[in-house]
């Protein structure tokens, strides 16, 4: 293999196992290249050092992937002859890909063979092996219900197949302090148990038809399910921005960089920025950083970031800068991203001239909140079709909150089936809700003054749903004056030095103050999620205060790793003793990792956004045609092809409405996009049954 092939591969993880790929041999525009098995072709691509997959026939634009999760249509490549979504086709030998240089590199090939389509029943069909729709069907699988849980990826666990860093919430009611990639499995082993539970991997629902059916993708060809009841638990689908260059490649989502990185274990950039200080953006930023990448800064419109602020504070002390009440004015660039370019807001939010500042970046993370994907559960609700929601399809939420949603719809489900007595218990409405509860009040934050013994010192003074720290400690020494989940975590005195609440906190906001050894020097054990290989006791190391602040060197004295620590490594620093409690973290990167260029680079024109990626319909064409009167986006979608494109307006929906609103036209006046009857693209072939007889 090639040194940029290997140098795109992660080798190395601080959480996550890196077995050697098995490799095969494909063709990309004519060159051999290698990849891994069964690894999406984008991503393939990507561990190449390729990002740009062909070229839009509208204007040229180069295009790369987006979502990398078969939402849109930004990695059409040509496979085999057969125009196809890269981001969702497994690599196999000897495969022929080629870049999409608008229609004239179509070729027509037919597609495989497909048996006739047929028809199963089944009292519940679960539409989505994330989170909530794993925790209903085991639900639904106790009771006895015959259950299908369908999804379009290759395994179970939706999202939390991505998610390195530790959960939130309560340890029995939805693993807390258990990292999510943990979680995916725990839940799909319990699920396996289930003999009436039946689960549709790599199968793509399609529609809901108003007798009744749903019409599946499988594998082996199209099948239609009769349910008694439908659960959509199909999770949620990332919203987008409108500024200059958000489709130049290594432009895209969050999700799509997590994919990458936890899943496909590719180091698909060098140096990061990102959009949106929700958890999303924060733990991205802190998933880049554990990957060995630089993050250059995140930018929040808001005045505080919307995410938990140990998130925030997390990586603040590893060294991010956050650019709060800041907007992106433009990405730059011309086949693939350069250079990104902030600027301040007013209290109005819009940009502040003379504010701008510009970064050097390879990757812009948009991390700008969620959609619910509900169109599923909308068609059943139409057409008379008993259905639930669950988790981020209902409302958007942590993925603990989800698996508790799931828990409840799926006992709510088999009861209204008859398949069991009793509803869901009143304690677990309640805990529903409080695991959905967004970060709340800041608490003042207080250092202890004492400087003897042992101790705990707890930087984590937001009201949010964790428990951890508290059913970690053997001697129950931490608990609440509050809420028992979201209260703030209080210690008393009694420690013995365990450090079982330094490893398990998943907002890696408890460091442990050692004076019994050294009273002038004492020892501080901080928790540590990114490569240690490196550290070496003698060390000199950036100490840091809870939100980023620094604090002079401390000496590494030792790392370690409490048993059932779940991979923390706890780095043991001797510090100075009028330090000790304030430090909260270690700085891992430099000022220079961080800097903006010494000018900043003129923005294009906001009108010159892209709107429709699929169309490549600029901002400036749809607000001309509002303000020429157009308010029905049907029309607007005619006059324009906003909305007409392979991924049936999933990604441009939303921003048609917004442009609207920030015309000043009222919701009330604008017509929203008709849906397609599909929500996924497929061949005809697939319907007919097309055979080889």
């Amino acid at each position: 293999m090639s040194t940029e092939r290997t140098q795109r591969r992660i080798a190395s993880h601080p959480v996550l196992a890196c077995p050697e790929p098995e490799y095969v041999r494909f063709g990309f525009d004519g060159e051999e290249l290698m990849g891994r098995r069964g690894e999406m072709v984008s991503s393939a691509l990507f561990a190449n050092g390729i990002r740009v997959f062909g070229h839009h026939r509208a204007d040229g634009g180069a295009q790369g992937i987006f979502c990398a999760n078969g939402q849109c249509s930004q990695c059409n490549l040509l496979i085999d002859g057969v125009l196809q979504k890269g981001c969702v086709t497994a690599l196999a030998e000897g495969m022929d890909v080629r870049s999409v240089e608008g229609l004239t590199a179509l070729a027509e090939k037919p597609g495989p063979d497909v048996p006739a389509p047929s028809t199963v029943e089944t009292d519940v069909l679960v539409i989505g092996a994330g989170p909530a729709g794993l925790a209903a069907a085991l639900e639904l699988g106790r009771a006895g219900a015959r259950t299908i849980l369908v999804d379009d990826k290759e395994r179970p666990g939706g999202k939390l197949v991505l998610q390195t860093h530790k959960f939130f919430g309560s340890e029995e009611d939805c693993y807390a302090g258990t990292r999510g990639i943990e979680i995916a499995s725990i839940l799909a082993g319990q699920l396996a148990s289930q003999p009436s539970v039946e689960v549709w991997t790599s199968s793509t629902v399609l529609a809901v038809f108003s007798d009744g059916l749903v019409g599946v993708r499988r594998p082996g060809g199209y099948v239609l399910v009769r349910p008694r009841h439908l659960l959509t638990a199909s999770g949620a689908r990332e919203k987008s921005l409108v500024f200059p260059g958000n489709t130049l490649p290594g432009v895209y989502g969050a999700g799509a960089f997590q994919t990458l990185v936890n899943r496909d274990l590719i180091r698909s950039s060098d140096r990061i920025f990102i959009v949106g200080g929700g958890n999303v953006g924060l733990i991205a930023a802190y998933h880049a950083l554990q990957a060995g990448m630089k993050v250059a800064g995140l930018v929040e419109a808001m005045p505080s970031c919307g995410g938990y602020k140990v998130h925030a504070d997390k990586i603040r002390r590893l060294g991010v800068p956050i650019h709060t009440g800041h907007t992106i004015l433009a990405a730059h660039g011309t086949e693939a991203l350069e250079a990104v370019t902030i600027a301040g807001v007013d209290g109005s939010f819009r940009p502040v001239p003379g504010t701008e500042r510009t970064f050097r970046a390879d990757t812009l993370l948009v991390a700008v909140g969620l959609d619910p994907v509900n169109e599923f559960h909308r068609k059943a609700v139409e057409f008379g079709i008993p259905a639930s929601m669950a988790g981020d399809a209902e409302e958007i939420a942590e993925a603990s909150a989800a698996m508790f949603s799931g828990r409840i719809r799926g006992m709510e489900i088999a009861c209204s089936l008859g398949l069991c007595l009793e509803e869901p218990p009143a304690d677990w409405i309640e805990k529903g809700a409080v695991l959905k509860s967004p970060g709340g009040a800041v608490h003042p934050y207080s250092v202890p003054a004492g400087r003897e013994g042992v101790f705990p010192v707890l930087h984590c003074m937001q009201e949010i749903p964790c428990n951890p720290c508290m059913t970690s400690c053997p001697k129950n020494l931490i608990g609440t004056s509050g809420h028992p989940i979201l209260g703030i975590p209080e210690y008393s005195e009694g420690c013995i030095g365990c450090e079982k609440c330094v490893s398990v906190c998943p907002g890696l906001a408890i460091t442990l103050v050692d004076f019994r050894k050294d009273p002038a020097r004492p020892t501080v054990s901080i928790p540590f999620e990114l490569d240690s290989t490196g550290l070496k006791a003698g060390m000199g190391l950036e100490l840091t205060d809870r939100e980023g602040g620094s604090l002079g060197k401390g000496v590494l004295l030792a790392t370690r790793e409490v048993p059932g620590g779940r991979r923390t490594v706890l780095l043991r620093i001797a510090v100075a003793a009028e330090i000790a409690s304030r430090v909260a973290g270690v700085r891992v990167q430099t000022d220079a990792d961080t800097a903006p260029e010494p000018e900043a680079w003129e923005a294009p024109l906001a009108d010159d956004a892209i709107v429709c990626r699929c169309e490549r319909v600029t901002a400036g064409e749809i607000r001309s045609h509002l303000r020429g009167g157009v308010r029905d986006l049907n029309e607007l979608k005619a006059l324009t092809r906003a909305g007409f494109g392979a991924c049936g307006g999933k990604t441009c929906r939303m921003l048609l409405a917004r442009i609207a609103r920030e015309e000043g036209i009222p919701p009330s006046e604008i017509e929203l996009l008709t849906e397609r009857p599909l929500f996924a693209e497929t061949p005809l072939g697939f319907f007919s049954g097309r055979c080889p007889e």
